[in-house]
């Protein structure tokens, strides 16, 4: 791992430019993520500001481990939110705090050379998926026994999408993390906004909106299946074909 000093070096030699190395293409597929979701335009704005300023004792793998933390926090608050949904606010600050920590840490490797592509990569979706359930445990505080299997159903949907994106990624070395124009940052601004209404309005639009969660999530992966279907099948026969 890289010292304190080996990132004040970098920082110091490196050119101006360095949207090249933490944009452009990596190495390591795993390592460069394809995202056209809506804000990402507004992202990088960000990150050109943000990255130069983060501490450097604060590293790429402290960013990434810092998810254990914030899914912690969602759970204890969703908790807490069965008696009092305000708590539902402090909810949101992990979700905030979750998207700083997960949008940076692997551009904070790349923007310090910090050389953890494949740990990084593992690292950060292994605890992506248990953010995924923490908000999945920390609603079912909120909906009574009988809506128990909607809830289900919704994880599982869920982490379908994520299979989808490995299964891609190892079959077409493209990490692809949004789909159309919807990514993981317009999901956490989602989620925000549901738990905004549910203090102001109360639980039960979860709970009715849960199945038609479930059938969505379904359309929009057969919709994905049918497409990747096709895509992998013409990469086949273009092998295919080149080899004979």
């Amino acid at each position: 791992m890289q010292t304190e000093l080996d990132a004040r070096e970098l920082i110091q030699t490196e050119p101006a430019d360095w949207s090249a190395r933490v944009y452009g293409a990596q190495p390591f597929a795993g390592a460069g993520k394809s995202n056209s979701g809506l804000l990402v335009p507004w992202e990088r704005k960000l990150g050109r500001f943000v990255l130069p300023r983060i501490p450097l004792w604060l590293e790429t793998y402290h960013l990434t481990l810092l998810t254990l933390v914030w899914s912690i926090g969602i759970v204890v608050f969703d908790y807490l939110a069965a008696s009092n949904l305000r708590w539902l606010w402090l909810t949101n600050l992990m979700i905030v705090f979750h998207y700083f920590t997960d949008h940076f840490d692997g551009k904070v490797g790349k923007y310090r050379n910090t050389g953890l592509r494949k740990w990084g990569f593992y690292m950060d979706h292994l605890f992506d998926y248990v953010f995924l359930c923490s908000i999945v445990i920390g609603y079912s505080f909120l909906i009574p026994q009988k809506a128990m299997f909607s809830m289900l159903l919704v994880l599982c949907v869920m982490s379908a999408f994520m299979f989808h994106t490995f299964l891609m990624l190892a079959a077409t070395d493209e990490f692809k993390v949004s789909f159309s124009r919807f990514g993981p940052t317009e999901l956490r601004v989602i989620l925000f906004i549901l738990n905004a209404l549910m203090i102001g309005f109360g639980t039960r639009g979860l709970r009715g909106s849960l199945p038609w969660i479930a059938l969505g999530g379904v359309a929009a992966l057969s919709v994905l299946a049918f497409v990747a279907q096709e895509k992998l099948w013409q990469i086949d026969m273009k092998a295919k074909q080149e080899a004979d």
